[in-house]
């Protein structure tokens, strides 16, 4: 399979039901707007990074592609083979899916998970590391630092503990493609680096497919090999993190300087707001 040809949309429309009890201020029912509409592209495979404010259809994109959404009409090809008809292991070969801020309620140990995963995957417990001469397993939980709580239930795991989990979980099953949607969520940067740094080495050298949203831009433009990136009007715009993360193309999809994005994930939407206006205000001065 070529890989600039690893996903494709015809002529899509996706729109999200309307959510019972959401009403607007005269009491009609709120009808939400298509997500995708009419949407055709073709995508490339490798490591690539999905960049966009929240709720411009990231997730919504990632979803549609792995089979675990329907369009409303159009079609959708990964790999050459439209997902959503799949059966449910078949579509787990296909494509895996880590969510955002996915939460457990099993007591099951950390090992026994990572196990099982690795058994019932593509690689039914046996490959060899993709950095070294040891197994798949031993060397996943080393890069993922989870020496520590293999012993552990997963209800007992920290935010960041279980993302790191989920992180080897999407390795060891060995889907040809993954979508990841903000899986570095409460890592320490370390460990989002080194985490980033192994995928993306693991893309390279499996063949594997993953695709990634994250908020930090500067690890997209670190690690990736291709970004895709979204604007609020639903354009997008693909190409090299060097192509594509330029500060003018940035603004056009927060709609803020680019001096304000690396504060974004530690600010609300209002105060980089107040401060653009400030530095609107201060330059007009």
């Amino acid at each position: 399979m070529d890989i600039q040809n690893f996903l494709q949309f015809d002529d899509l429309t996706f729109t999200y039901p309307p959510v019972e009890g959401d009403i607007d201020a005269d009491g009609k029912q709120i009808v939400p707007s298509p997500v995708f509409e009419h949407f055709s592209a073709s995508l490339p495979g490798g490591f690539v990074s999905l960049v966009g404010q929240n709720g411009c259809g990231k997730s919504t994109l990632m979803l549609l592609a792995s089979g675990r959404l329907q369009p409303d009409s159009g079609s959708v090809q990964l790999l050459e083979q439209n997902p959503a008809l799949l059966g449910d292991e078949a579509k787990n070969l296909l494509a895996s899916v880590v969510y955002q801020n996915m939460e457990f309620e099993s007591e099951d140990k950390v090992s026994e998970l990572l196990s099982q995963v690795y058994q019932y995957g593509t690689y039914k417990g046996k490959a060899s590391g993709i950095r070294s001469s040891q197994d798949l397993l031993s060397e996943v939980i080393d890069v993922f630092e989870l020496s520590n709580v293999l012993e552990h239930g997963l209800t007992h795991l920290s935010k960041g503990e279980i993302q790191r989990v989920l992180l080897a979980f999407a390795v060891l099953y060995g889907s040809a493609s993954i979508f990841m949607d903000e899986p570095l969520f409460a890592m320490e940067d370390r460990q989002k680096e080194s985490a980033l740094a192994y995928l993306r080495d693991f893309v390279h050298k499996t063949g594997t497919t993953i695709y990634i949203s994250m908020h930090e831009i500067d690890l997209s433009k670190k690690y990736a090999d291709t970004v895709l990136l979204f604007y609020p009007n639903r354009d997008m715009a693909l190409g090299t993190p060097a192509e594509v993360l330029t500060d003018a193309d940035l603004e056009k999809a927060y709609g803020i300087p680019a001096a304000l994005l690396k504060k974004k994930e530690d600010m609300t939407r209002e105060q980089l707001q107040g401060e653009a206006d400030l530095l609107a205000k201060t330059a007009s001065n």
